[in-house]
């Protein structure tokens, strides 16, 4: 790759020097962007009147959200405009400040927004966690429901839910039968329009369901002549702008704060969002970027600055809207420009056919949207990952108190819980059969110490101990306390064994001595070892005489020895399975890509037989993006594995893994363009920082050599990398992370960030993305630990695992350790 700027004759596709590339549209951003205003319309108006707002100000914000944040944020098909989730936090301002001012406090909200952008601190609202956002909208939505429950059944709202839950008796003793047809008819087509079958059903659900639930009231109480209170869009000579606040500093503060972090915690989840719906789009053949957070919530502020002076609702990224603009194949930021232009257009030229729309039917479409934002399915995921307390905590908080208040519930309750886990720790001792057993439940720190040292010392002297371990961390304490007393007990004649929470010994097994004759057994637990005697070693020491007796030991028969003793003890137990798969073929249910490295043994770490795994591998565990390694002059091998896999052997997940003291990664933080660590590696809480004097010497066993810079095949090969080192450096990704650990430095940090980098070369491939957008591959992001000989599972790709998930699923980068107990389970 050279470093020369490329020139005119090196880019084909480049206009010739002279010619300006014109202006060009593609049609399918005109067809989305047609699409989404049609969705955007009416729950504009919809969000408006939830809010008390005037109802204009609800198409200013979606044309400022279209035409603003389409050309200036970092999210190409993200789609912003007034979201349902800002709805309760507006109205209470309305309520308490006046429509005016606000629209200052929304100017000084998008002011906030650009000074945070500025700060690259986008990625860090992403830190918090699921439960609390998805308890704030289910909040919401419930508040928003309670309310326009009120004008479904012919009333008015009250102040806050609980007034509306209050006053809801009476209001059914008054009903009115005109606004509860129309509303039962707006939400019976609203829910019935994505399930009419057949044909027919295919051309109507062109259209979308909010805009036909609403014509289709419209069109009954204007036929019916049915008495409602319409939509009545006053002159935009008399439409409100802003004025300076007016109101108690702290109070105009904390109304900044709350509309700030609601509405760029919202935007930045539905970039993210938007992101897995690109990648798991069929149509591949537009290279959409992914989102840019900093710029999209520089985008996000500036909108709000521009709709609060023109005097419109707060903006966000609206996730039904932009799933609606992905969906409807847009391929650019036109399509959101574009439907900007559109509601514009609507709000200049279409206002006597607006003025029909009854307020009911908007009443009775925003009430859905509510009752929607309190979802199953991100109550069961919150569930199985024993959350349900913050999740509901956060919800009853933005219920009875407000949206600020009911998120910092939830911060105070994740905290609590996170505490609860890390300290709380069982520690129990009996006596079985003559043998006392203790066993210790959670995290071992130095919290628990003192009762760890307590049952300990109840352990007579001279006993059989088994101390069974069922935990994925134990401090420095904890272990001095645990080794002490094993010395102490064994120097008294008693025995220890430690075991792990299913009951196998984690002390490995002594050394065999020197000169006995051990050999491989198949399906046993491995060991680095040597078939039959070990030769004598010459006396003669230096070094080039270890390098012959290596030499001369391999040639004199070191392969053909290991052969040997396959065709004895191996191949008889494994011929029958063998000569099935050579009748029937190979099935693997996975393919797994790793490291060439030679102390990755793929079948010992997957647990794996014959026929179970298509393995690639290669330096640093690479995938080159597609075309990259026949535009280099390389062989496309990995590119040709990888279809194959996916096309022809079906299989069911792709696994690329990656391990600890990686050579390839050295190499490439070697080179002279890798991010310089000096500068951090004195801040606490940097990858580079963790590496202190404790660092075992397996890290400095692993350092291989690396290679020089220059044009060999190695050197051409590892540019395939450049993009983790990139990723690693930069400010818009969080660093990759080990459950209970920062890496150790700066190679273990590369090491993560390579994994999380090649899955998504990975998707870039047409053959994966199709069968990703099927629903029939899974992804895995993996880490092997070679000298704890631990693995680690990436838990971003969706849920924990690594499968693709939804707008939920955990933004960081975290590899999990994976449990012995969960491993048995899966086995079984």
């Amino acid at each position: 790759m050279s470093a020369c700027a490329p020139t005119h004759e090196d880019q084909p596709h480049s206009p010739p020097p002279g010619r300006r590339r014109g202006f060009r549209i593609a049609g399918a951003d005109i067809s989305a962007s047609i699409a989404v205003f049609l969705i955007a319309l009416p729950l504009s108006l919809g969000i408006a009147l939830a809010t008390g707002a005037p109802l204009q100000a609800g198409l200013v914000a979606a044309a400022v959200g279209g035409l603003v944040v389409g050309r200036l944020g970092g999210a190409p098909l993200q789609v912003s405009g007034p979201a349902a989730g800002l709805t309760v936090v507006t109205a209470d301002l309305i309520h308490q400040y006046g429509w005016r001012t606000t629209c200052a406090i929304t100017v000084l909200a998008g002011l906030a927004q650009l000074g945070l952008s500025a700060l690259r601190v986008a990625r860090s609202a992403l830190a918090v966690s699921p439960a609390i956002v998805h308890g704030m909208l289910a909040g919401i939505g419930v508040t928003i429901a309670l309310a326009q429950l009120h004008i479904v059944l012919g009333g008015s709202p009250q102040s806050s839910a609980v007034a509306n839950v209050q006053a809801l008796p009476a209001q059914l003793a008054d009903l009115h039968p005109a606004s509860i047809t129309v509303s039962a008819l707006t939400v019976g087509v609203l829910l019935a329009w994505p399930r009419i079958p057949g044909r027919t059903g295919r051309m109507l659900r062109k259209a979308p369901a909010a805009l036909a639930a609403v014509a289709a009231a419209t069109f009954v109480a204007v036929g019916a002549g049915l008495s409602l209170d319409r939509v009545d869009l006053p002159s935009w000579s008399s439409h409100a702008l802003p004025e300076l606040p007016q109101g108690p500093v702290l109070g105009l503060l904390a109304a900044v704060l709350t509309v700030t972090l609601v509405a760029s915690v919202e935007s930045l989840l539905s970039a993210v969002a938007v992101d897995k719906l690109v990648a798991a789009r069929k149509d591949q053949d537009v290279q959409i970027p992914r989102a840019r957070l900093d710029r999209e919530l520089a985008g996000q502020g500036a909108a709000n600055v521009v709709s609060g002076a023109l005097g419109g609702l707060p903006i966000t990224g609206v996730a039904v809207r932009s799933a609606a603009n992905v969906a409807a194949g847009a391929v650019s930021r036109h399509s959101a420009m574009l439907h900007g232009l559109w509601v514009a257009v609507a709000a200049l030229f279409l206002v006597p056919v607006l003025d029909l729309i009854p307020l009911a039917a908007l009443a009775a479409l925003v009430m859905v949207i509510g009752i929607q934002l309190v979802n199953v399915v991100h109550m069961r995921n919150v569930q199985r990952n024993r959350e349900l307390l913050v999740y509901v905590g956060t919800l009853a908080g933005v219920v009875f108190t407000g949206v600020l208040e009911g998120v910092a519930i939830g911060i105070a309750l994740a905290v609590a819980v996170a505490l609860h886990r890390v300290t709380r720790t069982r520690i129990t001792l009996e006596e079985q059969e003559g043998v006392h057993r203790l066993r210790a439940r959670g995290q071992l720190t130095f919290l628990a110490v003192p009762r760890l040292s307590r049952l300990l010392h109840q352990v007579p002297q001279g006993s059989d101990c088994v101390v069974e371990l069922d935990g994925s961390f134990m401090d420095h304490a904890a272990y001095e306390a645990l080794h002490d007393w094993q010395v102490a007990h064994q120097t008294q004649g008693g025995t220890v064994e430690f075991t792990g929470g299913s009951g196998d010994p984690i002390a490995e097994p002594a050394e065999p001595a020197m000169g006995s004759n051990t050999c491989c057994r198949p399906w046993t637990p491995w060991r680095n070892h040597h078939c039959g005697a070990p030769a004598e070693r010459p006396a003669t020491e230096g070094r080039s005489t270890d390098k012959q007796w290596v030499s001369s030991r391999v040639q004199g028969g070191h392969l053909a020895s290991g052969l040997s003793s396959f065709q004895r003890h191996t191949a008889p137990r494994v011929r029958g399975e063998l000569a099935r798969l050579a009748r029937e073929g190979q099935q693997p249910s996975q393919l797994f890509l790793t490291c060439a490295d030679s102390r990755l043994v793929t079948s010992m770490i997957t647990a794996s037989g014959p026929g179970d795994l298509f393995t690639v591998r290669n330096v640093g565990n690479l995938v080159p993006l597609p075309g990259e390694e026949g535009a280099q002059g390389q062989d496309e091998s990995v590119a040709a594995a990888i279809e194959y896999a996916v096309d022809v052997l079906q299989v069911e997940s792709i696994t690329i893994c990656g391990h600890s003291g990686c050579g390839a990664m050295q190499a490439l933080l070697s080179t002279p363009d890798a991010p310089d660590t000096t500068d951090t590696a004195d801040t606490p809480g940097t990858p580079a920082s963790q590496a202190t004097a404790e660092t075992t010497t397996e890290t400095s066993a692993a350092s291989q050599p690396t290679p020089q810079a220059g044009s060999s095949p190695l050197t051409r090969w590892l540019r395939h990398g450049r993009p983790s080192l990139e990723r690693m450096r930069s400010s818009d990704h969080a660093w990759a992370r080990i459950s209970g650990r920062l890496p150790a430095d700066a190679v273990e940090q590369l090491c993560l960030t390579n994994v999380v980098q090649q899955l998504e070369h990975l998707r870039a491939h047409p053959a994966v993305a199709r069968r990703l957008a099927e629903g029939r591959l899974e992804l895995h992001g993996m880490y092997f630990h070679v000298g704890e000989a631990q693995a680690y599972l990436l838990a971003s790709d969706g849920q924990s695992g690594g499968s693709p998930g939804g707008p939920s699923g955990s933004t960081d980068e975290v590899f999990n350790r994976v449990a012995p107990t969960a491993f048995e389970e899966s086995r079984a």
